[in-house]
């Protein structure tokens, strides 16, 4: 698009201009951690879909990028108000009311069923009584959280540079999002992917999806795409870094045909979707644009 090229973007340091910096997020030193951390947002995103009135397309369960993590932002329970923060500078999670009254849970090696306990735990002491369906949604294999010991990894560098590389990313995503003038979604972190998106409306009503999402109930996907979407993020899988992604529903003619740049993207037909590779966008001389 026109201005893509001007994109790059420079943070200002003590009146210096540095560039900004994309981490490397190499899977093979990560994954387990990714796997588990995967499963605590799901954790967080259940609470949130739990206290939250339906909004379309789902835009009320996913979180935020934030300048220490990844948040909820505000919640209702009852007339309090509630937020829950994995803050990934001091590596915890931590759950403020509007009354005053915090709690943490320490982000540390530790099991899915520890985190739930402890989330669920700490709810409770402040007073927020949540009840959610405990099973993780859209991976094939689907363990509840208070029996999952299977995911307990946790390297917090690691979680750390996967943060940083999202405020990078949601730096770009503000700017892609503010060239749109139409019905355009905000930035979210959808937990169940993961992945952070940023989707554009055309307006038109879409074809009934089809679903078949793993562990996600084909209504769900039917409310999601209820109407017409271009939707673009990041997803910390499909390569050894994780890749950028683009997709329309429905698909246009010659969708898949169509000449992209830059040269590291390519059409993967199984998922019907544009990818590129985090490694390549790292690596460029001008990662932003």
């Amino acid at each position: 698009e026109p201005g893509d090229a001007s994109m790059t973007s420079r943070i200002t340091r003590s009146g210096d201009a540095a560039e900004s910096t994309w981490p490397e997020l190499t899977l093979s030193a990560w994954e387990d951690t990714r796997d588990t951390f995967h499963m605590w947002t799901q954790v967080v995103g259940k609470v949130r879909l739990a206290l939250e009135p339906m909004v379309n397309h789902w835009w009320q369960v996913p979180l935020y990028v934030t300048a220490r993590g990844l948040t909820t932002s505000l919640m209702h329970a009852g007339t309090t108000g509630l937020e829950i923060e994995f803050d990934l500078i001091d590596h915890v999670l931590d759950l403020r009311t509007s009354d005053g009254r915090n709690r943490q849970v320490t982000l540390e090696p530790r099991s899915v069923a520890s985190f739930y306990n402890a989330t669920m735990t700490a709810l409770g002491e402040l007073d927020v009584r949540v009840s959610i369906y405990p099973r993780p949604q859209e991976v094939i294999e689907a363990i509840p959280f208070p029996q999952d010991e299977q995911h307990h990894a946790y390297d917090a560098p690691a979680v750390h540079r996967f943060w940083l590389a999202l405020v990078q990313i949601h730096r770009v995503m503000v700017r892609f999002r503010g060239r749109f003038v139409g019905k355009v979604s905000p930035i979210h972190f959808f937990w169940g992917g993961p992945d952070l998106a940023v989707t554009r409306f055309s307006g038109r009503k879409a074809p009934k999806h089809p679903g078949g999402v793993p562990n996600g109930p084909d209504w769900v996907q039917e409310l999601a795409y209820s109407h017409e979407v271009s939707s673009c993020g990041f997803w910390p899988g499909g390569s050894a870094e994780g890749s950028f992604y683009s997709y329309a529903y429905p698909q246009p003619a010659g969708f898949a045909g169509w000449p992209v740049m830059p040269d590291a993207t390519y059409y993967e037909d199984e998922m019907g979707e544009f990818l590129l590779p985090y490694t390549a966008v790292r690596t460029a001389d001008d990662p932003e644009a």
